[in-house]
């Protein structure tokens, strides 16, 4: 057998699984709402940037111990990391899908899709500036008032 036989195989095995893809996505996210840099990320995982850029890219696929560890420096529960997986990555490896919102309130988003919301820069701006209220009744009710200046829910 010449070497060209495996290159086929050791090409689709090079590549990213889209479930890592996601889960480094969701790492990013996290990371970036929190106002965390790479740089520190590493720090507090005992890693390089470079590598927490190859766990955000799906390039390095995250293990378990590893998965526990960021869910404690970025203060979510395991599960974050797979909520809001696409129904085709979902479904073709036997999962189910799932929503969840930031700070736990689990609603729908009507009107536009999350991941194209949550990529926004004024998502992210709305996010750091609503944990950066300390009182938590003060926190509920801005959240109560940006709910009430959209559309009436069904």
């Amino acid at each position: 057998m010449g070497l060209d036989a495996f290159a086929g195989s050791n090409d689709k095995e090079s590549r990213p699984s889209p479930i890592d893809i996601h889960v480094g996505g969701r790492i990013r996210l996290r990371r970036t709402l929190m106002g965390m840099s790479q740089e520190r990320l590493g720090e507090a995982l005992g890693l390089t940037f470079q590598q927490v850029q190859k766990y955000e890219r799906g390039v390095n696929r995250v293990g378990a111990s590893r998965l526990f560890d960021l869910s404690r420096v970025l203060d979510v529960s395991i599960s974050f990391f797979f909520d809001d997986m696409p129904e085709p990555i979902a479904g073709l490896h036997g999962t189910h899908h799932t929503t969840r919102v930031a700070g736990g309130f689990a609603e729908a988003q009507d009107g536009f899709g999350a991941d194209e919301a949550l990529n926004r820069r004024e998502t992210l701006e709305l996010v750091r500036a609503y944990y950066r209220i300390t009182e938590p009744s003060v926190r509920k009710r801005v959240f109560e008032l940006i709910k009430s200046m959209g559309p009436a829910e069904a």
